[in-house]
């Protein structure tokens, strides 16, 4: 088997998540820099154009931080700007498990299931690849309980940050990513592999970000030890188009292995 190749040389300039009735939709990528501008009130006012006190106030009120936010009960999902790092770990971590060998290890290292105990998720996992225009394949629309692992991005626990998505919704109600914008900082994610290895990640960052200016290289980019992304649609649900505006976006670090 060929060495696999890293996320962001899988993830190339065309890969989209793709978009359907309500699951993960489709995410811009490369570009990053292209993103809308924001008055941050910094330009020369005339005269007759001075700020009132409200204004001044409010002046960086559309700026966005420069970290992803902890989400919590009640608070409200923003995206980070775009050049904004992966969140910090919110829990010790610990080293990556090494990478299968042989070509019969390799098959069998495979993530099997994921569990979220805060937004009872049970789920297996199956695998998603992209497309030839470069969308990022999603769980069948029948199958709403089922989640999709990017092949093509590190095994779960492996160095890196392995990417799962789900629906948020289909026809028939909720999918098993429903809850997914509920998740905050410090809550606990179990995904299982067929191996027989358990890996448990912390929950570092949560953000909501437009699928027109996706963080490309925040979700898919090298990192120094083992990663976890969940993804799933959020805002407002286009009938038109069959898709949601933004993606719900969950990053979270290893700090549990065993098997």
């Amino acid at each position: 088997m060929a060495e696999q190749k890293t996320p962001m040389q899988r993830a190339t300039p065309g890969l989209l998540i793709a978009g359907s009735l309500a699951g993960v939709g489709a995410i811009m990528v490369g570009l990053l820099s292209v993103a809308p501008k924001v008055d941050d009130g910094s330009g020369t006012l005339a005269a007759a154009d001075q700020p009132t006190t409200v204004q001044i106030e409010n002046a960086g009120a559309f700026v966005l931080p420069a970290t992803v936010g902890p989400g919590g009960k009640g608070a409200t999902l923003t995206p980070a700007r775009p050049d904004a790092p992966a969140p910090l770990a919110a829990a010790p971590t610990v080293p990556p498990i090494p990478k299968a060998k042989t070509k019969a290890a390799k098959a069998k290292a495979r993530p099997s299931r994921i569990k979220i105990p805060k937004i009872k998720v049970n789920a297996p996992i199956g695998a998603v690849t992209v497309d030839i225009k470069g969308n990022l394949g999603t769980p069948p629309l029948t199958r709403p309980n089922q989640t999709g692992w990017y092949r093509f991005s590190p095994v779960p626990g492996e160095l890196g940050p392995a990417v799962i998505n789900g629906h948020v919704s289909t026809r028939k109600g909720p999918a098993v990513f429903d809850r997914l914008r509920e998740l905050a900082k410090g809550d606990q994610i179990y995904v299982y592999r067929s191996d027989g290895k358990v890996t448990r990640f912390t929950v570092s960052g949560i953000e909501q970000v437009s699928k027109s200016s996706f963080p490309t290289s925040r979700v898919y980019g090298n990192t120094k030890d083992s990663q976890l992304r969940l993804i799933t649609c959020g805002g407002v649900f286009n009938k038109e188009a069959h898709s949601y505006t933004d993606n719900i976006v969950v990053y979270a670090t290893l700090s549990k292995k065993k098997g």
